[in-house]
């Protein structure tokens, strides 16, 4: 718990999840960020990165499953101090694996409820990071929903658990589709689209994805 006298609230690091198709940049979001970055990969997709001098990389493989939680937990305590960025790439992959870390139950409900809980104290955790100034982001894999989607208002999604997707993304200040149009990548923040959108932190709803950091005041 931290208390804040009137007048004297801190300026905490912004917190961006961003899902969208493979091929569409989302590990190269990382680069518009300045200070010092630390990304961890959970698909090993750090080839966008080659080249890079500001990035401290940590890949975790299925040799490391069994013990993700903890070995997540332990790396961002004992690494992220020091730096002013924080990724994780991706979200979707992590929930598979710790997935397959919960103890299997007879009824199948308890094991997602189990999830939810993990994501959702995992989402509180790094936004405590935040008051220290450490800037998150997160990413994950979509699911298109093709015809059923466009029906319903809301044709793409996060390729999470639903429940667990709200669990995790409680705490984020931006959450945003990216995606190519034309040669373009672009970031859709648009809640009223249906799909898992919100931005918190100005008013835009659509945005270029190199204009991830610049704030609607900032525009020209």
């Amino acid at each position: 718990m931290q208390r804040y006298e009137a007048g004297h609230i801190p300026k905490m690091g912004d917190m961006r999840f961003i899902y969208g198709d493979g091929g569409t940049g989302k590990t190269s979001l990382i680069k518009q960020f300045e200070g010092k970055k630390l990304l961890l990969s959970f698909d090993g997709s750090t080839n966008a990165l080659l080249g890079t001098t500001d990035i401290d990389v940590t890949t975790f493989d299925h040799t490391d499953a069994p013990q993700l939680q903890q070995l997540v937990l332990d790396e961002i305590n004992g690494r992220a101090p020091g730096h002013q960025v924080l990724m994780l790439d991706n979200i979707t992959a992590m929930q598979n694996w710790v997935l397959d870390n919960i103890n299997h139950s007879k009824d199948n409900r308890q094991n997602y409820q189990e999830l939810q809980l993990w994501f959702r104290n995992f989402g509180m955790f790094l936004r405590s990071l935040t008051q220290y100034g450490i800037t998150i982001i997160a990413t994950a894999h979509q699911v298109d929903l093709g015809s059923a989607g466009i029906v319903d208002k809301g044709r793409f999604t996060a390729d999470m658990n639903e429940k667990t997707f709200n669990a995790f993304t409680g705490a984020f200040d931006v959450v945003g589709r990216i995606y190519k149009q034309e040669g373009q990548r672009w970031i859709d923040l648009d809640t009223e689209n249906g799909n898992h959108a919100k931005n918190r932190l100005d008013n835009r709803t659509k945005i270029k994805a190199e204009d991830l950091l610049i704030k609607e005041t900032e525009e020209k």
